[in-house]
């Protein structure tokens, strides 16, 4: 299915259906995705997985892109509620990532000081302290966990490197519920496997990681735009409701979004 690509390192505002206006950041190559999940469901298509052609925006740049459009939406008057890393892929895995939060956090302090800094993270790479470290300081700090059982991640996600759910879940329960969790929910048939993670036995699961993660929110969503693979069917908006409402009767925020 027909799938895309983020063009410009800084991109938008767009209007997100999570998260309102947001300005965009890239931090991968604009000419192909580079991630270390090779999800089935990304809108960015299949992972890269031969020799980088494109280098990674550097610090400078970003930096330099980012003041220049946020000098330019000042100016304009432009409605903004969030800076989004977002993109080609995983941001975390950006050499400089730290460093760019930091300079993001200036950059927003100076310019739109209400404005929330925001990253969507697939979680792997946050056992690393600096990568840790950075993603406390943002205001939505967003991280995916899209089932409670292995199996049914690694089908989902696709892991190309190491990938041990029981960390994943130990790293979140770190951040001691400075964070929000991001779940995918989808069904379907993938290399002749069916798979649902909204099944009776998958969603008592996963409500069992939350309650340990205890996050300050649960972002619940399925898909809105083409997927790399076939045979992926959304979740119907009735259905994600009933998933919120079992949150909340945990005494955990949800937000649904179809």
């Amino acid at each position: 299915m027909s799938t895309f690509l983020f063009d410009k390192t800084i991109f938008g505002p767009v209007k997100s259906r999570r998260l309102g206006v947001s300005l965009g950041i890239n931090l991968l190559p604009n000419s192909e995705k580079i991630c270390n999940f090779n999800c089935i469901y990304c809108e960015c298509g299949w992972t890269h997985q031969g020799k980088i052609h494109e280098k990674f925006p550097s610090l400078i740049e970003v930096k330099n892109l980012l003041e220049a459009r946020l000098i330019e939406l000042k100016k304009l008057q432009q409605p903004l509620d969030v800076i989004t890393f977002a993109g080609n892929g995983e941001p975390t895995m950006h050499p400089e990532f730290p460093e760019i939060i930091d300079a993001t956090i200036d950059l927003r302090n100076n310019y739109f000081p209400k404005v929330k800094i925001a990253v969507l993270s697939n979680t792997s790479l946050v056992q690393k302290k600096e990568i840790f470290e950075s993603l406390h300081k943002v205001d939505l700090n967003i991280l995916k966990i899209d089932s409670a059982f292995e199996d049914t991640c690694k089908l989902l996600n696709k892991p190309l490197g190491h990938f041990n759910l029981n960390e994943i879940i130990n790293n979140l329960k770190s951040f001691n519920g400075k964070l929000i969790v991001q779940t995918m929910f989808i069904k379907g048939i993938f290399e002749g496997i069916k798979f649902d993670n909204t099944s009776e036995d998958e969603i008592t699961a996963w409500l069992e990681v939350i309650k340990k993660i205890n996050p300050i929110q649960v972002m619940i969503y399925t898909i809105a735009r083409s997927t790399p693979a076939t045979g992926i069917e959304k979740i119907p908006l009735k259905k994600l409701k009933e998933i919120a409402e079992k949150l909340k009767l945990l005494g955990i925020k949800a937000g649904v979004y179809d």
